[in-house]
């Protein structure tokens, strides 16, 4: 048994126009998570036994635009850093809030109950590199070492425990020349179901959402979501067989509104399908997310 959390950076719930691309497209797994709604501002919550979908904060009670920083190290840590800092900030977390997720990160909490925790996404040995010699990490890279965690490479890749940003393996090989296989994105969902046989969390990041949101092209938007929306299909298809948890939610929006660059002030999604569903009810912002995914942890694994 284990929780799979797939973080979507940059989704929040939009209106349904001609801007938003869920409301320009059929997505089968958004729409699914929806509980066959529209994945749009519209949604109403829906508590169906083990499915729950809502719509959560993400501007923590402060001015101004959410940004990746202050979002992700309050998504992570259960900490409301935007708060701490006094405004929003980002993209990577701020020095002055960086140092919560080096002891209050979802990793450590769980690990503290024991817990196994795994970040699956893997990264060019070229970026690590870059990231240790500028310090300039990102808040799941940061978590992930300060946990004592390796982040994971082409190595991983090959054995296949691990997948890429774009999830097919394409772009490592014709942009990065790296000498690794095509695969599908029920490939790369297969590896996350094959983690959660090792591990009591799976953390997914998939951050190409925020990147075609600042674009604001409706082409790439749509290439984005129609990769991420099969992965999350054979998620969501496979969760009742093989017995994990799916947790999905996101640190601010910016995709459902195209007409911007920016990010936007739009509430965010919370979907969880499987075993513990019922212990995000209350859920309210992305402050509490890390909270009851520990609390999730303690009350499946027997820890006090």
């Amino acid at each position: 048994m284990s929780l799979v959390f797939l973080f979507l950076d940059g989704v929040g719930l939009g209106r349904p126009n001609g801007l938003n691309p869920f409301a320009m497209h059929d997505y089968p797994a958004f729409k699914a998570m929806a509980g066959g709604q529209a994945f749009t501002d519209d949604a109403e919550t829906c508590r169906n036994g083990a499915h729950f979908f809502t719509s959560i904060d993400a501007c923590l009670g402060v001015d101004g635009l959410p940004q990746s920083g202050t979002g992700q190290v309050t998504l992570f840590t259960g900490i409301n850093s935007a708060q701490l800092l006094g405004r929003h900030f980002g993209p990577y977390p701020h020095s002055a809030i960086r140092g919560l997720l080096d002891g209050e990160s979802i990793f450590q909490k769980i690990g503290r109950q024991n817990g196994r925790c795994h970040f699956i996404n893997a990264f060019p040995q070229r970026f690590i590199d870059y990231v240790i010699t500028t310090n300039r990490w990102s808040s799941t890279t940061f978590m992930t070492t300060r946990a004592g965690m390796k982040l994971n490479s082409v190595p991983e890749i090959l054995e296949e425990k691990a997948i890429t940003a774009e999830l097919t393996q394409d772009a490592w090989r014709t942009r990065l020349s790296l000498d690794v296989p095509l695969i599908s994105e029920s490939d790369a969902a297969e590896r996350v179901i094959q983690a959660t046989t090792e591990h009591d969390l799976v953390l997914v990041e998939y951050y190409l959402t925020d990147k075609a949101g600042h674009s604001r092209d409706a082409i790439l938007a749509h290439k984005i979501l129609t990769r991420i929306d099969r992965f999350l299909e054979h998620l969501i298809n496979r969760q009742e067989e093989n017995g994990y948890t799916l947790l999905l939610t996101s640190d601010h929006g910016n995709l459902e509104d195209l007409s911007v660059k920016t990010h936007t002030r739009n509430q965010v999604p919370l979907y969880v399908l499987g075993k513990g569903a019922d212990l995000f009810h209350e859920a309210k912002s992305i402050q509490d997310i890390t909270p009851l995914c520990v609390e999730w942890h303690r009350l499946f694994f027997g820890q006090s």
